[in-house]
């Protein structure tokens, strides 16, 4: 297991992963994961984000089935699907409703950084087929699920990946004006 790491230190080293060991996940960790989500913060405290947990093995292959590129979802210890609730996440909303997937982002970045920080990896994936994802999870009319994170122990060490090459900072920021 990783010792435990700054908040700077997760952020930087954090890296996605796509391979994962059978190991599952203790219940204590998984909820500390859940609530660091359920912290994120949201816009007017609107808190239009709920979450699926899904740990079955079969029910991680039927979620995978509804994006284009999913295919490490099966193997992940668990699956988070994050659902936006009806008047967060229509596409078209007026812009102070278009809020959802903001916030939807704002607690998938969360749990990623609580789950690195307990040494479990991470990768956000896309729903690509929301009606398929809709049906498969169960969910009520008008919620819908775009976006899942796949959680397990990465499989190998659990130390920090090596970043692709980055942009210099001077190219990503710019002072007052563009």
């Amino acid at each position: 297991m990783m010792a435990a790491m700054n908040t700077y230190d997760a952020i930087i080293s954090k890296r996605d992963v796509r391979n994962f060991a059978s190991r599952p996940i203790p219940e204590g960790v998984l909820r500390r994961i859940l609530q660091a989500g359920r912290m994120a913060g949201s816009a007017k405290a609107a808190e239009p984000v709920r979450f699926v947990l899904i740990q079955d093995p079969a029910q991680r292959a039927a979620v995978a089935e509804c994006g284009n590129f999913t295919p490490h979802l099966p193997g992940a210890a668990a699956i988070i699907a994050l659902v936006l609730l009806p008047e967060f996440g229509e596409v078209g909303a007026p812009f102070s409703l278009f809020r959802g997937p903001f916030d939807a982002g704002r607690a998938a970045q969360n749990m990623m950084l609580a789950a690195w920080g307990e040494g479990i990896a991470s990768c956000p994936a896309t729903l690509h087929n929301a009606d398929k994802a809709r049906e498969v999870l169960g969910l009520p009319e008008g919620h819908y699920a775009i976006n899942v994170i796949a959680l397990g122990y990465p499989e190998g060490a659990a130390s920090p990946g090596v970043s692709r090459p980055r942009q210099p900072i001077e190219e990503y920021v710019h002072r007052e004006r563009w």
